[in-house]
């Protein structure tokens, strides 16, 4: 008998072929005998010719190959939920929803609730104090008939009413404060047609609007001079009634190029004639620090409107007079105030990129200064923000593209 020689490598036994191996050349081996026709030629060697292979069906001593297929079958389903990066790697899984995409409390309702609570305070002075009771019944009749108008056009074109979110409210009330405390009644409502049913409605409702609903009002309210330039005096009522002689506004006296009678304190307060609502500065910027605390609105708009309006009216003081009187004059006159912090800042017709907004306030106060300067009427503030409104969609196209081009700069440079 042979003796078995003894492995070199120190006596270690030669690795056995897997038994899963085994069966597969098994199979191989007997696959042309079964698919091969009677009176054919034998098969070819499988070196020669390799017959197709079949795979063993899984047995419980192969737990691999069982994982294997299962990941296989599931691989399509993580595919449909990830998201391909350019670069051909596969990012973070996306969770697809309908919108909004962002879940908070605040609604319209809330918003438009807030700026309500932020005009109370110079809406109950107007009433108590500055006007009388007539500044309620103007705000309660500018109110009364934007809601009845908005209500009454989603019922003829048979849509979802939308009185409920209060915009229509707010739209009144802004209205209203841009308005002489005398005015007639009949010039409110025709006011608040134009601002609900021509401005916003026609135009798809809230959100849809291209222009402050309530500055467009007051601008086609120009129609009528002898309404809108006739201003009371303060204090100048008995019970539902207002002296009809009218004062001279400190807009006017800015107009000639000269400082108003009135003294700062008296501006800041509001103890002088002008609109309904913009005569108190005090009340007008208490308002404001509320919607800012609210983060109903952001500080850029009004920050820049007016800052502005500062710097211009520092460099350029009329009729030989200092520059801080001119500064602190232009900023308390008029409807500085109510423009920058209540109008300027509507969600819809401002820009929504950081630098839009910037640029947007700064237009606004420019353009506040130069009508204020040149214009033929004394106050400027709210055809300038009609006009931004217009270049709102353009300045943010523009800011966007910048904030493109830098950031592909940024990428090239790394």
């Amino acid at each position: 008998m042979k003796k078995k020689r003894k492995n070199r490598s120190g006596g270690q036994k030669r690795p056995q072929q897997a038994p899963q191996a085994k069966q597969e050349e098994a199979l191989q081996a007997r696959e042309p005998e079964k698919t091969a026709p009677t009176g054919a030629a034998p098969a070819a060697a499988p070196a020669e010719q390799p017959a197709p292979q079949r795979q063993p069906e899984a047995t419980p001593a192969q737990p691999a190959q069982v994982k294997a297929e299962s990941a296989h079958v599931q691989a399509p389903k993580t595919e449909k939920r990830t998201e391909q990066v350019p670069g051909g790697s596969v990012g973070t899984p996306l969770t697809l929803a309908s919108a909004p995409h962002l879940t908070t409390r605040d609604t319209t309702r809330t918003l438009m609730l807030d700026v309500l609570i932020a005009l109370m305070p110079a809406l109950l002075f107007s009433g108590c104090y500055f006007f009388g009771p007539r500044a309620f019944l103007v705000t309660l009749v500018s109110a009364a008939g934007c809601v009845s108008f908005e209500a009454l056009f989603r019922l003829v074109t048979r849509r979802k009413q939308t009185i409920g979110d209060l915009s229509a409210v707010v739209t009144g009330v802004l209205l209203a404060f841009t308005l002489p405390a005398d005015v007639p009644y009949w010039a409110v409502l025709i006011g608040d047609f134009f601002a609900i049913v021509v401005v916003k409605q026609l135009f798809g409702g809230l959100g849809k609007n291209f222009l402050n609903p309530a500055l467009a009002g007051r601008a086609f309210l120009f129609a009528f001079p002898a309404v809108m330039t006739a201003f009371p005096a303060v204090r100048s009522w008995h019970g539902l009634t207002i002296d009809a002689q009218s004062a001279a506004t400190p807009m006017a006296a800015l107009h000639a190029g000269s400082l108003p009678s009135a003294s700062l304190l008296e501006m800041f307060t509001g103890v002088r004639s002008g609109a309904l609502g913009e005569v108190s500065a005090a009340l007008l910027l208490l308002g404001g620090l509320y919607l800012l605390a609210r983060r109903v609105i952001r500080l850029r708009i009004p920050l820049s409107f007016l800052g502005t309006v500062a710097v211009l009216s520092w460099c350029f003081p009329q009729g030989g007079n200092s520059s801080l009187d001119w500064t602190l004059y232009s900023l308390m006159g008029g409807g500085l105030l109510l423009a920058a912090f209540f109008m300027a800042t509507d969600f819809t017709t401002s820009p929504v990129t950081f630098w839009g907004q910037v640029v947007y306030g700064v237009g606004c106060g420019a353009l506040t200064v130069f009508l204020r300067t040149f214009g033929s009427y004394p106050e400027g503030v709210g055809f300038a923000v009609l006009v931004m409104n217009l270049l709102s969609w353009p300045i943010d196209r523009a800011a966007l593209a910048l904030r493109r081009f830098r950031r592909q700069r940024k990428e090239a440079r790394t």
